[in-house]
């Protein structure tokens, strides 16, 4: 009688899990701050999620310290899918950054899907190389001269410049800054040779022409910028660089509840309002199983540790 009081106890967990969920607004916690790429990325999905489950979907930016702070409320919350974090390449990266952190970036999660892909592009001022392949032929020919422009040290667009650098066997100098504007001026002023961002906040400059574009960093070519070559089209083979965010959500988290957020996602990317306005951001929306997240995490987080080692970033 026991046991079979406590299957139904269980079958009653589970049903009221997959059937009566959600009960209450689903917040999406966001390590960073408003306006970004990612924000507004979330902002896009959440009022289509929102109408799929019946409840609002609030975004609530938690930057800071690295992703920490919100990674770790997302991990110590409620596994029931009320709170679930958006997930991106810092966090894989993060166990290279830092030297502890308060929770397993793998293990406290419950993985619900990949959302998008970001392609970030290399640029240069006008008065700076016509090609890539012009580019690196510079840097080889006077080693320790080129300088190459990013954002955040350890962020994506700085570990992406360290890899071009690795990759492309030239002797330069990445030179993160605090800002997208500031390494816009210094490209334009020819203060950095190169410099590398996400296409979207350097779009406007390149359209002006104050800025040339010689590849994108992801495997294939983007809409935004469809004559731009990849940077592997560009002769340097194995570069394939995208930064990329997900869901996810606390670990014991029921999978009918991992599985409801997961097809409401992938409905909310395929509304028409949301493909617009993901095409003019440059997005590339893909989802996935949460298993295959799982495996693309760990993937990613390896390879990113063995750029940080290479580019000897000091663990915090």
């Amino acid at each position: 009688m026991r046991i079979i009081m406590g299957v139904l106890a269980w079958a009653a967990v589970t049903f009221s899990h997959g059937q009566s969920y959600p009960t209450k607004p689903v917040r999406i916690v966001l390590p960073f701050g408003p306006g970004g790429i990612a924000d507004i990325t979330t902002r896009t999905i959440a009022p289509e999620m929102s109408k799929g489950l019946g409840q609002q979907v609030v975004v609530e930016n938690m930057p800071g310290a690295g992703g920490i702070r919100a990674s770790e409320t997302v991990a110590r919350a409620d596994p029931d899918g009320h709170t679930i974090l958006l997930l991106t390449n810092g966090n894989a990266v993060s166990q290279a950054l830092f030297k502890s952190l308060p929770y397993d970036p793998v293990n406290d999660f419950a993985m619900i899907s990949t959302v998008a892909y970001f392609s970030m592009v290399i640029v240069t001022g006008e008065k700076g190389p016509k090609t890539l392949q012009e580019a690196i032929a510079q840097a080889k020919a006077n080693p320790g001269k080129m300088n190459i422009g990013t954002i955040t040290p350890g962020g994506t667009q700085h570990l992406a410049g360290e890899l071009f650098r690795s990759t492309s066997g030239i002797d330069a100098l990445v030179v993160p800054h605090k800002t997208t504007g500031e390494v816009i001026v210094a490209a334009r002023n020819g203060n950095v040779d190169l410099a590398v961002d996400f296409i979207a906040p350097l779009l406007a400059t390149i359209k002006s022409g104050a800025l040339r574009p010689l590849a994108v960093t992801a495997g294939k070519r983007q809409p935004q910028l469809p004559d731009v070559p990849t940077v592997i089209e560009a002769g340097v083979a194995g570069y394939d660089v995208a930064s990329w965010n997900a869901l996810a959500a606390p670990a014991k988290t029921p999978r009918t509840v991992v599985d409801r957020l997961r097809a409401e996602l992938i409905k909310a990317i395929a509304s028409p309002d949301v493909q617009k306005r993901f095409a003019e951001l440059g997005v590339d929306a893909r989802t996935s199983t949460p298993e295959q997240l799982r495996e693309f995490f760990v993937s990613e987080s390896q390879r990113w540790s063995r750029v940080v080692e290479s580019a000897k970033i000091p663990k915090q």
